[in-house]
């Protein structure tokens, strides 16, 4: 049997500057890394299936992510989602 080629779509990327908490971009770009794939690939990816009511992740991306987030320290879950609250940055001139 010859294994069917995936289908593949051509799109237009565009650059995004998106701000987010620093350890859970950690876990994201480790998760990529795990993957052998860019993190934007990874985010499209997360997001296509929770468009879908899907989760994007199987069991062993699940444990890499547990793995992942107590490297990097994160606590966070899903019950965190739209609460957070960005700290203040210290100016240059404050001490």
């Amino acid at each position: 049997m010859v294994p069917r080629k995936k289908e593949q779509y051509l799109v237009q990327r565009v650059q995004t500057g998106v701000r987010m908490e620093k350890r859970l971009l950690k876990v994201l770009k480790g998760l990529a890394e795990f993957h052998d794939i860019t993190l934007g690939d990874l985010l499209e990816g997360i997001v296509l299936h929770a468009f879908d009511g899907k989760c994007a992740l199987q069991a062993q991306s699940l444990a890499c992510v547990r793995d992942l987030k107590k490297l990097y320290g994160l606590d966070l879950d899903s019950s965190a989602s739209h609460k957070l609250i960005e700290t203040r940055k210290r100016e240059k001139n404050e001490h």
